[in-house]
């Protein structure tokens, strides 16, 4: 038997809440005079997380990727051979020029929106798994994927419970697609190029986490001035991105894009992860940033589940 949902714990947190917000004055709340009604949706979550903590349990463990050196221009070795030695005839240089990737031909093919306002992860879950030839699109089957996060959620993971970018990866690998790895890049290009990487090296998906970490898309593929997988100073332009919020609209990010929508630089500067937040939002900075506590190893950095082995062809 599956453990209970943390929905189904939930009543006597929603009562507290309710008593905690006239207690500080719903008005004030409401109207988030002074930043005051974003700081009570940390203190919110934090007493959510005292009363009903998910359970403390190994995990997928977050990869912290050191940033990689700029790339230099190394010398030109001198000739040295003598006049009697033959030279061999030189390779044939690469050549530079744009690339334009894509993992899937049809993108609606393999999309799904998310069956309710808080269930992207298992929305974004279920695309991989489509992608992937390992899952439909139906409700049903997203609605499956849903029930067993008693399964897989972990407190380190995500500490209000439920889903996490760990309990995306361990429902992955029991679903057949294993070997993905939560990786926090310092740096927005940095990630942007490492999920380019992966994708033309493994063809596979990678899940992206932006909103602050709120939220989860499906990068499928993107453009860039060079195969960056050969000029280590290769620009990405902007990401091939299966969003399940589609075809809601959020109050701070506006309408959600189509399947497999192209999100160029300044789009996903804006949602993933550059934006800052509204007036009083408690920001620690561009990247993940959580109402109900610290994650040391995530905590302003760029979080992705990137794949590490290739697609079983």
């Amino acid at each position: 038997m599956n453990p209970p949902s943390r929905a189904s714990r939930r009543w006597p947190l929603v009562i507290l809440t309710l008593v905690l917000l006239f207690a500080s004055g719903f008005a004030v709340v409401e109207t988030n005079l002074l930043g005051v009604g974003a700081r009570f949706e940390r203190v919110a979550a934090r007493v959510e997380t005292f009363i009903d903590p998910p359970p403390q349990r190994s995990t997928l463990p977050t990869v912290v990727v050191t940033p990689e050196p700029s790339p230099t221009v190394a010398p030109t070795p001198q000739d040295t051979l003598t006049p009697s030695v033959t030279a061999s005839p030189s390779p044939t240089p690469i050549v530079r020029e744009p690339v334009d990737v894509a993992l899937v031909p049809n993108q609606e093919a393999v999309f799904a929106s998310q069956l309710t306002d808080e269930d992207c992860a298992v929305a974004a879950t279920q695309m991989v798994l489509a992608i992937l030839g390992l899952g439909d699109t139906s409700e049903a089957f997203q609605q499956e994927i849903k029930d067993r996060i008693g399964e897989w959620e972990a407190f380190d993971d995500s500490q209000n419970g439920d889903w996490g970018p760990a309990a995306v990866g361990l429902a992955l690998a029991d679903y057949g697609a294993p070997d993905y790895e939560v990786r926090a890049y310092d740096s927005y290009a940095d990630a942007l190029r490492g999920s380019a990487i992966a994708i033309t090296e493994l063809d596979k998906p990678v899940v992206m986490f932006p909103w602050w970490g709120a939220h989860s898309w499906v990068m499928t593929g993107y453009r860039a001035d060079a195969d960056p997988t050969l000029f280590a100073d290769a620009t990405i332009n902007g990401a091939y991105i299966l969003d399940p919020w589609y075809p809601r609209v959020s109050s701070i990010w506006g309408p959600s894009d189509g399947p497999g929508n192209f999100e160029d630089l300044g789009e996903l500067e804006r949602n993933w992860p550059v934006y800052q937040g509204p007036p009083g939002y408690e920001q620690i900075g561009p990247g993940w940033s959580r109402p109900e506590g610290a994650y040391p190893e995530r905590d302003g950095k760029f979080v992705v589940l990137m794949p590490t082995t290739p697609r079983d062809t």
